[in-house]
């Protein structure tokens, strides 16, 4: 059985859909692929399915949110992190999204083991996957009001009980006496 040569996938990516790729990003020999979200689930298709490339294994997808002085296209970048296992090569696809209603279509489709992970990233970020199978919350309750990753979520910590703040920390728990 013979086996494709590898393909560059920037430029394979460019030459079968130019307008879908916004930026390139080589660093520390990973190569990001930063795409318009309108071309995501073609693109994820192809990188997948074209001989030279088989991108194959979703390793993972993770979000960001760069809130609050990003001097990105977006507040938040996701970014899908592929494996080709007959190549031995990674490869990471990202969108940008905006800060209202952020949202993009679901690799789903794709990739079936992108179905976890995307609800991770809704439930946590707020990113909304257009077309998911399953969109309940997976991490947090499903009364739960917020996304707890977003940098401008609330962070509700208590102050830690020491032998020299114990009155203090006392006043605010007065059922902790009885």
């Amino acid at each position: 059985m013979s086996v494709a040569p590898a393909l560059d996938p920037i430029e394979a990516v460019k030459n079968a859909y130019p307008q879908a790729v916004e930026d390139v990003v080589e660093y520390a020999g990973e190569i990001t692929l930063v795409l318009n979200p309108d071309y995501l689930p073609a693109v994820a298709r192809y990188v997948r399915d074209t001989a030279g490339l088989v991108y194959n294994f979703l390793s993972d997808i993770s979000a960001v949110d760069y809130f609050p002085d990003y001097n990105r296209p977006g507040r938040f970048g996701v970014s899908y992190h592929l494996l080709s296992m007959l190549y031995k090569r990674r490869l990471r696809l990202k969108v940008y999204l905006p800060e209202d209603e952020p949202s993009v279509e679901t690799v789903t489709s794709v990739w079936p083991g992108a179905n976890w992970p995307e609800r991770e990233v809704m439930d946590m970020m707020g990113v909304d996957f257009k077309g998911h199978p399953d969109k309940r919350r997976i991490l947090m309750p499903e009364d739960w009001n917020g996304h707890p990753h977003r940098r401008d979520y609330p962070l509700g910590y208590e102050t830690p009980m020491f032998s020299f703040n114990v009155e203090e920390i006392m006043k605010h728990k007065p059922k902790a006496r009885e």
